[in-house]
C-alpha cells in the first residue's frame, strides 16, 4: 500500500514530465510555424491579370514594340541629319610642314644682272605653319530643304509603326487570352463529366457486387473514365502552355505564378458593332497614306536636284615661315607670320547629269503609282473584311446561344438516362451513348465560345476599338 509521501512523489514527477512534454510541443509547433511562413515569405505571390492588364503590360514591354520605339529614335536622329546640312559649318584646321627639299624654279638672269641667262632660284621656306578658320554657310538648297521635309514625314511613319505593333500584339494577347479562358472552361466541363462518370463507376460496382450488373459495363465506364482522365491532363498541360506563351508575350519570368481574372463570358465590345465605310482611322491606311506622301517627297526631292544652289564661304587664316627649326618658337625677326583672309560666294548650277536624275524621277512616280494602287486596294479589303467579321460575329453570336442551349439540353437527357439505367430501364449503351451525345455538344459550345470571341477580337482591330485595351 502506497503512503501519503509516495503519492506526492508521483504526482509531482508526471507534473514535470507532462511540462516537458508540453515544452518539447511548443518547440516542435514554433519550428512548423516558422518553416511555413519562410516558405511562404520565399514564394512569389500570384499575379492576377485581366485582359486589360495583359494588353497593357504587352504593349509597354513586348519586343516588337520596344523595337519600333528604337525605330522613332534612328528617325529622330535621321531628321536631325538632315536639318544639319542647313546649319553653318564652322573647322580650324592646323598643319605644320617640312620641306625636307625646296623647290627651285629657272628664273631670267636679268633680274640678277645676267642678262641672257637663266638662274635657279629657291621658293619658300624649310618650315611652314598655317591655321585656318572656315567657315560655310548654305544660303539656298532646295534639295537640303526638301531631304528635311522626308526626315519629318519618314519620322511620322515611325509612330504610325508604334501603334501598329501595339495593335498587332493587343490582338495576339487576346487572342491567346481567349484561348486560355476557353481551356479553363473545357476544364470545367471535363471535371463534371469525370464526376458523373465516378458516381456511374460506384453505381455500377454496387450493382455487379448484387449480381444484377455486367463486367462488360464496369469496362466501359472504367474506359471512359480513364480517357476523361487523360482528357483532363491533356487539358491542364495546353492551359500550361498557354500561360507560358502569355507570360513571353508580356515578358514575364516564366516561373511566375499567374491566375486570369476575366471570365469566357465577358463580352469585349462596348456596343453593339456597326457597319462603316470610313476606315480613315485604321493604321494600316494611314500608313499607306504617308507612304504616298513619302514617295511624292521622293520625287520632289530628286527634282530638286535640277535647281541652282548658293552658298557662302570664308576663311581667317595665320600662317609662320622660316628657315630655322631652333627659332620656331622664339619671338625673334627670323620667325614672321603672316595674316590672310576671303570671303566666296558659290553659285551651283547643274547642267547635264548623264540623264540620271530623269531616271531617279521615273522611278519614284512609279513608286507613287504603286502606292496609291495598294492604298485603294487595302481600302477595299478592310470593307470587305468588316463586313464579313460582322457576319460572322452576329452568327457566332447566335452559335453560342444555340450550342449553350444543346448542352443544357445535352446535360438534362443525360441525367434522365441516367436515372433510368439506375432503376434498370435502360442498357449501360443507351446511357454511354447519350454521353457522346453530351461530349460533342460540350466540343460545340467550346468552339463556338471561342470562336466568337475571335470574332469580336477582328471587329475590334478593323475599327480601332483594339486600343481601347490598352487605355
Amino acid at each position: 500500500m502506497k503512503t501519503e509521501p509516495d503519492r506526492e512523489y508521483l504526482s509531482q514527477h508526471k507534473l514535470n514530465t507532462l511540462k516537458k512534454n508540453m515544452k518539447h510541443l511548443l518547440l516542435s509547433v514554433s519550428i512548423c510555424l516558422l518553416c511555413i511562413s519562410l516558405t511562404f515569405a520565399q514564394s512569389p505571390g500570384v499575379v492576377k491579370l485581366s485582359l486589360k492588364d495583359c494588353v497593357k503590360l504587352a504593349v509597354e514591354k513586348n519586343v516588337k514594340v520596344r523595337t519600333a520605339k528604337i525605330d522613332k529614335e534612328i528617325g529622330n536622329e535621321k531628321k536631325n541629319e538632315a536639318s544639319a546640312s542647313l546649319y553653318p559649318k564652322v573647322n580650324l584646321n592646323t598643319n605644320f610642314t617640312d620641306n625636307v627639299k625646296l623647290q627651285k624654279i629657272m628664273v631670267d638672269g636679268a633680274i640678277m644682272g645676267a642678262p641672257g641667262t637663266e638662274i635657279p632660284f629657291t621658293m619658300g621656306s624649310m618650315y611652314s605653319t598655317t591655321e585656318v578658320l572656315s567657315i560655310s554657310q548654305t544660303l539656298y538648297n532646295q534639295t537640303a530643304i526638301t531631304a528635311l521635309k522626308l526626315a519629318k514625314k519618314a519620322n511620322e511613319t515611325y509612330d504610325l509603326n508604334i501603334r501598329k505593333s501595339k495593335e498587332d500584339v493587343g490582338v495576339q494577347v487576346a487572342k491567346m487570352y481567349a484561348l486560355a479562358q476557353t481551356t479553363i472552361e473545357q476544364q470545367k466541363l471535363i471535371e463534371g463529366n469525370i464526376g458523373r462518370s465516378e458516381q456511374l463507376k460506384k453505381i455500377t460496382g454496387v450493382t455487379l457486387e448484387a449480381g444484377t450488373g455486367k463486367q462488360i459495363d464496369m469496362d466501359r465506364v472504367t474506359v471512359n473514365l480513364e480517357n476523361m482522365y487523360t482528357q483532363l491532363s491533356n487539358s491542364k498541360a495546353t492551359y500550361e502552355q498557354q500561360l507560358n506563351t502569355i507570360k513571353y508575350l508580356l515578358q514575364l519570368p516564366l516561373d511566375t505564378p499567374v491566375e486570369l481574372t476575366d471570365t469566357v463570358g465577358t463580352e469585349l465590345l462596348s456596343a453593339q458593332p456597326i457597319l462603316l465605310n470610313d476606315f480613315s482611322s485604321n493604321v494600316n491606311i494611314q500608313l499607306l497614306e504617308s507612304q504616298k506622301q513619302i514617295n511624292s517627297l521622293n520625287k520632289k526631292y530628286i527634282n530638286a536636284g535640277y535647281l541652282p544652289s548658293l552658298s557662302l564661304s570664308g576663311q581667317a587664316a595665320y600662317q609662320g615661315q622660316q628657315n630655322k627649326f631652333s627659332t620656331y618658337f622664339k619671338n625673334s625677326s627670323d620667325n614672321k607670320w603672316y595674316s590672310y583672309g576671303n570671303f566666296t560666294v558659290t553659285l551651283a548650277i547643274p547642267v547635264f547629269d548623264g540623264f540620271e536624275r530623269r531616271s531617279k524621277a521615273r522611278q519614284a512616280e512609279m513608286d507613287y503609282r504603286k502606292t496609291e494602287l495598294t492604298l485603294n486596294d487595302t481600302k477595299e479589303s478592310l470593307s470587305m473584311d468588316y463586313r464579313n467579321a460582322l457576319n460572322t460575329y452576329q452568327n457566332n453570336k447566335t452559335n453560342v446561344k444555340r450550342q449553350k442551349q444543346n448542352l443544357n439540353l445535352a446535360e438534362k437527357v443525360y441525367q434522365e438516362t441516367s436515372l433510368k439505367y439506375k432503376e434498370g430501364v435502360v442498357t449501360m449503351s443507351n446511357l454511354l451513348q447519350d454521353e457522346t451525345s453530351l461530349s460533342n455538344a460540350q466540343g460545340g459550345y467550346l468552339t463556338a465560345l471561342y470562336n466568337f470571341k475571335d470574332s469580336e477580337l477582328k471587329i475590334m482591330s478593323l475599327n480601332g476599338e483594339i486600343n481601347s485595351l490598352m487605355q
